[in-house]
């Protein structure tokens, strides 16, 4: 039995904020890494106690967040993804799960929401708003892997579980920010989602443990996991005003394939023209 887990940090508890915690010049960077880890070994433990073979972790975070001396060493570890999407999943996979995952930008009481960064205002496909788990997890059932578990605070849950009917969730923290920052430019909003309340990490590791052995035994006696896709498929990116360029967006289609849609549509909107 081989599972996937893709990693991100905002969604971890003890991560308290973006400004201190998520870029390798924040001081409490390496302690995010320690956080991020223990919840990944956490569910490591989980899915072999419920017969994983092979696992492999794939480290998500922008400026890389997985502490490689502490990370179990019964798992190979993924950095870097040259070709982008699906981030080396294939279908050689049976399952996929997250570990640390936050919730999609205009998330209303999520922590530090944001869908590729906080300059993002909403992406949709096929008109469902999608984060970077919905892009994934598309990504996910048009290979046939299953996704079976996730890992966040409850706003990222609650997406889940909506996108994934029967998916197990654990959340370890939960956002007190009402509204959905709609009237934010890109840097107020990437102040503004910061509160939360927060599990132990020791409690929410042991959650994500029992959640992880749960998650894979209810997979090998239930269906669930993969999402419905109807293509063609087309994909719209909204992004938020900057101080160089005003609120924008992309869009693109594809006839058959969510993965080739996801490959084909720049991560960022042309940069504005220069003035002369």
């Amino acid at each position: 039995m081989k599972i996937f887990i893709m990693t991100d940090q905002e969604g971890v508890a003890g991560v308290l904020d973006s400004e201190h915690y998520s870029g390798i010049e924040c001081p409490y960077y390496e302690l995010a890494k320690e956080l991020l880890t223990g919840e990944v070994n956490a569910a490591i433990d989980g899915f072999f106690a419920a017969g994983a073979t092979e696992i492999m972790v794939a480290d998500g975070h922008g400026n890389g967040s997985i502490h490689q001396l502490q990370l179990d060493r019964r798992v190979e570890l993924l950095r870097g993804f040259p070709t982008g999407y699906p981030f080396s999943l294939d279908n050689s996979f049976d399952y996929i799960a997250w570990v640390g995952q936050h919730a999609m930008s205009r998330t209303e009481y999520a922590h530090l929401a944001h869908t590729g960064s906080m300059a993002k205002f909403e992406y949709t496909i096929n008109g469902t708003a999608v984060g970077e788990f919905g892009q994934l997890a598309m990504c996910a059932s048009e290979l046939g892997v299953r996704a079976v578990f996730g890992s966040g605070d409850r706003a990222f849950c609650a997406e889940a579980r909506a996108l994934v009917p029967g998916i197990e969730s654990v959340e370890v923290k939960r956002g007190i920010t009402p509204g959905r920052g709609d009237e934010c430019d890109a840097k107020q909003y990437g102040k503004r989602n910061a509160g939360a309340i927060h599990l132990h990490p020791e409690r929410a590791r042991r959650l994500i443990r029992e959640g992880a052995e749960r998650a894979v035994r209810r997979a090998q006696t239930e269906k669930f996991g993969i999402i419905p896709l109807k293509p063609p498929f087309e994909m719209v990116k909204q992004f938020r005003a900057t101080s160089e360029r005003p609120m924008t967006t992309i869009r693109g289609t594809h006839p058959t394939s969510v993965v080739a849609l996801l490959k084909s549509i720049p991560v960022d909107p042309p940069a504005p023209a220069s003035k002369k």
